[in-house]
């Protein structure tokens, strides 16, 4: 089967491809499942946060009741820490695409990551970035510090009465997906 990097787009243009978009929670996940029975489709996930297995609360991903048998893709494959980028969404949707066209399948993009969606779907293309973990330390670093510096405001924004008074962010704590930084 050919990879991803194998299609061009005149490959893709050729397959036809099913778009349900919107918002979380206006029925895009119910509608596209009841297409993709009457349509012989499979679903391709179009949802940042879907992506994630921990992630479940807010995100409306569907249950495995809920698929009713239909195919999902690209959902619940990813580790909270990964990192994962829109690039590598679009290699792997269209990698679905063509498997799932390749097995006489109709492909049902589904979600509302509008970046994801409006990449694969308008071929966008993004370079290849070297990931820099220390200039990512310094950029959370300076939110850190900027962050306490506007929490000391806070109280006052909420009542004038309070003093702006010393800098007390020492005391503050910062967690990132639960665990302090």
């Amino acid at each position: 089967m050919a990879g991803c990097d194998d299609l061009d787009k005149s490959v893709m243009e050729k397959i036809d491809v099913v778009a349900v978009v919107g918002p979380t929670a206006c029925g895009k996940t119910k509608l596209s499942i009841e297409l993709a029975k009457q349509l012989n489709g499979e679903i391709i996930s179009a949802d940042s946060i879907q992506t994630y297995k921990e992630m479940n609360i807010g995100t409306a991903k569907p249950t495995k009741a809920e698929m009713s048998g239909v195919p999902h893709y690209l959902i619940d494959f990813l580790d909270i820490n990964d990192e994962f980028s829109v690039a590598e969404y679009v290699k792997l949707a269209k990698k679905c695409i063509f498997e799932v066209n390749a097995r006489g399948k109709l492909p049902f993009i589904v979600g509302g990551t509008g970046l994801y969606v409006d990449s694969l779907i308008y071929n966008i293309e993004y370079p290849e970035i070297e990931f820099d973990e220390n200039y990512r330390k310094e950029l959370e670093k300076e939110v850190e510090e900027k962050l306490k510096k506007n929490m000391m405001i806070i109280p006052n924004i909420i009542d004038p009465s309070v003093p702006i008074g010393k800098d007390d962010s020492e005391n503050v704590e910062i967690e990132k997906f639960g665990e302090p930084v």
